[in-house]
């Protein structure tokens, strides 16, 4: 569209709203309907570990929603001296699994516990054996069964179980729903139903711990939906919620609200089966759309869906950039101390170029990036560690080597599962994430890590809040107009632009031999966790 026919749209409300909440960063953008981006705004925050749990502040949900949001109606009052009063559809995606629950009178009932939370051992294994399926740290159900052995006294009280996603909705539109592929991370999702799979929670329900209580768990959780299904309208007292200037007008439809990982794929066109992406950021993942079911349960791939339900083997790693940001905040200082200021971008593009003067295997070198605890490595705790012996090549290439490569390990191992026991093979893994920015340093890297050919799209820098965008936009179509696959195919991506980097021998081999080191040291971070005591012990 040209300037006349943005104005016109934007006046006429043919707009759409995404908005995702992740892990660093909440971000919120306006598109068009033919899938351009026309304004964004952004909110930065950082989750805190207070009593022993990781956790954001409801407020500061609002007050980055509500920042985002101002800083897209000013960039659109600017551009096209129009002010926003309309918008068509708007969706809302944000980081998956937690525990988020509510009283009667809507109360918060505890403190967010969020996906980075490794408090649920107990529950998730015992969970784990009742149903036969894999039941992750992360999810819903876990906190909520790990609740119950604490005797926790607010599962007393608990009328409202959801996701943040699922709660910004709800406050938006007053709808309890879910996207089908958040709900995934909440409790397990049969196929063919399209909702929570009936047997499992029968079983949950004949727990002798769970009958004691009034509330039935069927009533907890909010309404499973499909992408393209009906999942209410923008309310007035959302539109306030949105807008503090009071400009924004009721009305608009809402998309069912989904997790990071359903906005990832719709992002990266990666919804069909047989296709698979990976999303990199404080936490990654990597996600394959299985044709069939997996021969057996594991414990390091869980199972959830794309946004229209079809069942996808998910690896997920609790760290990925989080060491990699703390470096390059200490090599910013350190400029800066010479005088020399480096803007963000200018910091990590210099970094990661270095690295291409690196040896194969890091020179010897080894880091272990958890901030958090690690699940696939069975870490129940953090201690970023860098380790090296008197023989390594401690040069700087080598030492950003090796960062890059620690943040893929875990990912690396957690995929060898499914290539090893389950011989899953995709013909390419479309990558995004902010790790992705510099090219092709990131995108080599992980090519080389998994042994597989790895495409990075020219939308994969706009993330979930436009994959968000995108099902929004589906949404005022609706769930007759296609299905999601052909949507993404032939309207959204009809002309991608992509770039696509295949495995380099010398770097497989390289990055082979760092991951033997790499799972060798594994003792050497357990013994980390036992012997620096910190809040989180």
């Amino acid at each position: 569209m040209n300037l006349v026919e943005t104005s016109k749209a934007i006046e006429e409300g043919n707009v759409s709203l995404g908005i995702e909440l992740g892990s660093t960063r909440i971000k919120a953008v306006l598109v068009t309907d033919d899938f351009n981006t026309i304004a964004s705004g952004s909110y930065v925050w950082e989750n805190k570990f207070e009593n022993k749990i990781w956790t954001y502040a409801l407020d500061d949900v609002w007050a980055g929603i509500q920042r985002s949001y101002s800083q897209i109606a000013a960039d659109i009052q600017g551009k096209y001296h129009t002010t926003l009063t309309k918008i068509s559809a708007i969706g809302v995606s944000a980081m998956m699994h937690g525990y988020l629950v509510f009283s009667k009178n809507d109360t918060l009932l505890c403190p967010f516990r969020t996906w980075r939370n490794n408090i649920t051992g107990q529950a998730a294994d015992e969970l784990t054996k009742l149903f036969h399926f894999n039941i992750p740290q992360r999810w819903s159900i876990a906190h909520l069964y790990q609740a119950i052995l604490k005797n926790e006294s607010h599962v007393n009280d608990i009328d409202t179980m959801t996701t943040l996603a699922g709660y910004v909705h709800w406050k938006l539109s007053g709808e309890k729903v879910l996207g089908i592929g958040d709900a995934s991370g909440v409790f397990p999702i049969d196929e063919v139903s399209g909702t929570y799979a009936k047997e499992l929670l029968d079983r949950f329900e004949s727990l002798e711990n769970v009958a004691q209580y009034k509330w039935h768990i069927r009533d907890l959780l909010p309404k499973v939906l499909r992408a393209g299904e009906y999942a209410g309208t923008l309310t007035r007292e959302g539109a306030k919620l949105l807008d503090v200037n009071g400009n924004l007008q009721a009305g608009s439809l809402m998309a069912p609200p989904e997790g990071d990982a359903g906005t990832g794929m719709v992002s990266t066109n990666s919804v069909r089966k047989r296709t698979g992406n990976i999303s990199v950021g404080t936490s990654a993942f990597s996600m394959v759309v299985l044709d069939q079911p997996l021969k057996k349960v594991y414990r390091d791939v869980d199972i959830v869906t794309t946004p229209d339900g079809a069942p996808v083997a998910m690896v997920h790693i609790n760290n990925c950039s989080s060491d990699i940001n703390a470096w390059a905040n200490v090599f910013k200082e350190f400029a800066e101390r010479l005088g020399v200021p480096l803007k963000v971008d200018r910091l990590y593009e210099t970094l990661f170029l270095v690295a291409t003067k690196a040896d194969p295997d890091a020179g010897r070198l080894i880091n272990y990036s958890y901030l958090s605890g690690e699940n696939i490595t069975k870490m129940p705790a953090g201690r970023p560690l860098f380790v090296r012996d008197p023989n390594s090549s401690f040069s700087l290439a080598n030492f950003m080597q090796t960062q890059l490569y620690a943040a893929f390990a875990p990912l690396k191992i957690g995929m060898d599962i499914l290539k090893n026991e389950e011989q899953i093979k995709t013909d390419v893994m479309i990558a995004q994430g902010g790790l992705f920015k510099t090219p092709v340093i990131g995108q080599q890297i992980l090519a080389n890590a998994l042994n597989t050919p790895i495409t990075v799209m020219s939308t994969a820098g706009e993330g979930g809040a436009w994959g968000m965008a995108v099902l929004a936009i589906f949404a005022k179509k609706g769930k007759n107009h296609q299905p999601l696959e052909d949507f993404l195919d032939q309207e959204v991506f009809a002309n991608p632009e992509s770039m696509t980097l295949s495995p380099e021998p010398e770097g497989v081999s390289g990055y082979e031999t760092f991951i033997k080191r790499y799972q060798e040291g594994l003792p050497i971070e357990s013994m980390a966790i036992k012997s620096i005591l910190t809040g989180e012990s």
